[in-house]
């Protein structure tokens, strides 16, 4: 089976921090944070419907100008997560430039911002291209549980977390139950895959009647083909329900107490950890002034929540020429008491 998504750091470790999740099967991706992206080619960044911004400093969000210049006219828009005041923040960046031009184009380039405050609520706007990217006011929502966006497929759930004197979000994206296609019984019935497969899926997932009819429609050399089958007969003969994966990402966090032990339950049985390991622990005291986790917190906060794959990242550029002994602290923490685990990447 092929995977439903792909996570991967933008950069490498001593680069902008940065997570892009390909999601395969809906042709759209997600970006947690969005710093230096000028590696992602403009293909992958033309399929970036969400982007989730953890905190407003340069390395997390300078990339938006890089994002904006390459859809400007080729996409139709983008919707971005962010901590109190981001909104403002956003709105001052858009208008350092001259837009006289701009609604000109063929496509209105819709951003709808929304800013999660301590209460859980989302404050939102929107700005169009077709404006001059004008602040317009749209109706607050509330973030239940933490949870910024959620659709059949998956949801987006959030943790505010202390970096020095302000919020930093950690994010957790949960797949649904994933629904697999066995190809090989697709082919005992002669079906093809196609367009028809993601309607079957978008059914199930809605609760839809095991009688309601699906159609799939192919073309051959032979001329137009048509078969209709009912929901439940396709749902148990071509489709395997697994559990969805989890894949959580973790930056600019200081080592308390209090987010330590609250990011252990909110990235708990994660199949995959994206999680700052900024500075060795025989700098522990440099951690605490720069707000940061040392690799080997980062290790016991993945070894508490009994992560199943963890990816370190954010090295300070102190380290140049010293990765390899980031990477073996965090991974001594991580594996301790776990005889026979997987390895960080």
């Amino acid at each position: 089976m092929r995977p439903a998504l792909h996570a991967k750091l933008v950069n490498r470790p001593f680069g902008d921090p940065g997570v892009y999740i390909d999601l395969a099967f809906e042709r759209r991706a997600i970006l947690f944070d969005i710093g230096d992206i000028s590696v992602l080619p403009t293909r992958k960044l033309l399929r970036v419907s969400e982007v989730f911004v953890s905190h407003t400093h340069m390395d997390h969000f300078c990339g938006f100008d890089h994002l904006l210049r390459v859809c400007l006219g080729r996409d139709t828009g983008v919707n971005l997560y962010g901590p109190p005041g981001f909104i403002a923040q956003l709105e001052h960046k858009l208008a350092a430039y001259t837009w006289n031009l701009v609604e000109n184009y063929d496509t209105d380039f819709v951003i709808i911002a929304h800013e999660l405050d301590a209460q859980g609520c989302m404050r939102r706007a929107r700005f169009r291209s077709r404006r001059r990217f004008e602040r317009e006011p749209l109706t607050d929502a509330w973030a239940r549980d933490g949870v910024v966006l959620e659709e059949p497929s998956f949801r987006v759930r959030t943790l505010p977390l202390e970096h020095h004197d302000i919020t930093s979000l950690a994010f957790a994206f949960e797949e649904s139950v994933h629904i697999n296609v066995w190809k090989s019984r697709l082919e005992e019935l002669q079906l093809p895959t196609g367009a028809w497969l993601t309607e079957l899926k978008k059914q199930v997932r809605a609760g839809a009647p095991d009688d309601t009819p699906i159609r799939v429609r192919w073309r051959t050399r032979e001329g137009s083909h048509e078969r209709t089958f009912a929901l439940g007969e396709l749902e148990q003969k071509v489709l395997q329900f697994v559990p969805g994966q989890k894949v959580c990402y973790v930056t600019d966090a200081a080592g308390t107490e209090h987010n330590r032990s609250a990011l252990t339950q909110f990235v708990r049985d994660a199949d995959q950890l994206f999680i700052e390991a900024v500075f060795l622990d025989e700098d522990r005291e440099q951690a605490e002034r720069k707000a940061h986790l040392t690799a080997r917190a980062a290790g016991a906060i993945a070894r508490a929540a009994g992560v199943r794959s963890a990816v370190p990242f954010h090295f300070s550029p102190r380290y140049f020429g010293r990765e390899e002994e980031l990477r073996r602290e965090f991974a001594d923490a991580w594996l301790e008491a776990r005889a026979g685990g997987c390895r960080p990447v």
